[in-house]
């Protein structure tokens, strides 16, 4: 790595640089390789346009899609020499933004030792649902709480006047005489097609990306180009297990015009090829007027588009899958969680029942779109019997891929307080670090339920994996439906073992 002071970076610095930090091998273990997508930093795209808006020369570091060390991270960083370094600690899934601290956190403890003279700032879900933690416990020097925009404007507009006063700067968490500051936190926008004006794609290494192995069942060898955006900010829905609201500071859900996002599109497919694109809103399949007014603009377009979004049970409805399907939205997210009704309550997943369920997810799939069915293992009121009857569920449903996690009490969670308070073990507290929330590494550190101890969900966990995924029934379909490359590709798949730390036999 490159050693030195200030005298040893480049003179010309630019005011931003908007860092991914690379933390896919340690997160992923095996699956990070060829698996596993790569997507392009959202927030980091739409702040850094906002940016460029208020006069603000700025760039854009993907440590993660360029496959970088940590030290090629810190000398790619001095190289640029800006004003203030932001780590956007983002995740793949909505509450994956803590499983990404441990590289972020690295790199910028490499950074400072070699270049203190750079200023840092930490942003995400994380960082939005434990602020004061964050500033005390890494080498950074800000920590901003809240959507981001607005402070680090304010920070980089404060730096460059040389001023040591961040008491206006809305959002932030800094130090001051050795002591944790904090300013209000900003004001949310309201007018998203004016406040943040698209992303910036032309920063981003957009041959790097590629879309998860799922996503492309229908063209497996053809997983790039790719790209994710958001068509809206926040989630209406207040579910236990999901952190992904923190950086809002509560529920709700704000959008950007079809007319918007039809232009970010336009860029994406003209300019850099793209088909495959992620609507990476935690819940996109909601508003009528938000989706068919966007499902319309794409027809308009003749597109030939694969597009996946996230969906809940209660919220398809039979207008939507035809118009949809015609746009070119060929998977939808959907969160099952829980074969068991008892334990859906219990995390305010939504009041319906397994007959709900099927009828949705046939309906859906009666209109060409795939299904991605996401299901969860040990939450709150969990037993073995009622995790056998989340796995019965999703053999039967038989959907196209089918997503297995483990409750992990995500800071910014009401699960994570509810943790918190009635002492269970969390990761952060039983030295295993922030690593622990990811759901596929060596150190996943997963919550117990009152009935089963958290190493025999994780075990219950991976067996489930590999039951689907080799289930004679499921490749049966998937040849059928998509040919003999894939279901090779699946047996490829399931020949990858994690390694797991905390497991225990049950």
């Amino acid at each position: 790595m490159a050693q030195g002071s200030a005298n040893s970076v480049k003179k010309d610095r630019i005011d931003l640089l908007l860092v991914n930090a690379p933390g896919k091998e340690r997160v992923y273990q095996g699956l990070a390789n060829d698996l596993v997508a790569f997507e392009p930093p959202i927030w980091g795209g739409l702040i850094a346009n906002f940016a460029r808006k208020h006069g603000i020369s700025v760039d854009i570091l993907d440590a993660e899609a360029l496959m970088l060390s940590y030290e090629e991270t810190v000398t790619q960083i001095a190289e640029r020499n800006p004003t203030l370094a932001v780590f956007v600690v983002y995740g793949q899934q909505p509450s994956a933004s803590t499983q990404c601290m441990p590289a972020a956190g690295d790199v910028c403890r490499l950074l400072k030792q070699s270049y203190p003279e750079i200023k840092t700032l930490f942003m995400g879900t994380h960082s939005s649902a434990l602020p004061e933690k964050t500033l005390l416990e890494e080498s950074t020097d800000f920590v901003c709480q809240g959507e981001g925009p607005l402070t680090v404007l304010g920070v980089v507009q404060a730096l460059k006047a040389k001023s040591n006063d961040f008491s206006k700067v809305p959002g932030l968490w800094y130090k001051e005489d050795g002591k944790a500051r904090s300013t209000p936190v900003a004001t949310k926008f309201q007018d998203l097609d004016n406040d943040l004006p698209g992303m910036a794609w032309d920063l981003l290494p957009m041959d790097r990306y590629r879309a998860h192995n799922w996503h492309c069942w229908d063209h497996i060898h053809e997983r790039q180009p790719y790209a994710s955006l958001y068509t809206s900010l926040g989630c209406p829905y207040k579910c236990s297990f999901c952190c992904i609201n923190a950086p809002f500071g509560g529920s709700g859900i704000r959008y950007f015009s079809p007319e918007h996002i039809i232009k970010e599109i336009d860029i994406l497919v003209t300019k850099y090829g793209v088909k495959n694109i992620k609507i990476a809103d935690e819940m996109f399949v909601l508003n009528p007027r938000h989706v068919l007014g966007l499902s319309d603009l794409i027809i308009e377009r003749g597109y030939d588009l694969n597009i996946w979004a996230y969906a809940r049970v209660d919220t398809v409805k039979d207008k939507f899958l035809e118009k949809m399907k015609k746009a070119g939205f060929n998977w939808f997210g959907i969160g099952v969680e829980s074969g068991s009704k008892f334990v859906r309550d219990g995390v305010e997943k939504g009041r319906f029942g397994d007959v709900e369920i099927r009828g949705v997810i046939n309906k859906i799939r009666e209109h060409g779109i795939n299904v991605g069915a996401n299901y969860i293992f040990g939450l709150p009121d969990d037993t073995i019997e009622t995790m056998q009857e989340t796995l019965d569920l999703a053999l039967d449903l038989n959907t196209e891929y089918a997503n297995f996690y483990c409750a992990m009490a995500y800071p910014g969670s009401p699960l994570h307080m509810m943790a918190t308070q009635k002492g269970l073990p969390l990761p952060e507290k039983d030295g295993v670090g922030w690593i622990g929330y990811s759901q596929h590494a060596f150190e996943t550190y997963n919550l117990p339920t009152d009935k089963v101890p958290a190493g025999q969900v994780l075990t219950f966990r991976d067996r489930a994996f590999d039951k689907y995924f080799t289930s004679p029934a499921y490749l049966d379909m998937m040849g059928k439906k998509f040919g003999n490359d894939v279901v090779t590709h699946m047996k490829e798949m399931t020949s990858i073992k994690l390694k797991r730390k905390y497991a225990l036999p049950i």
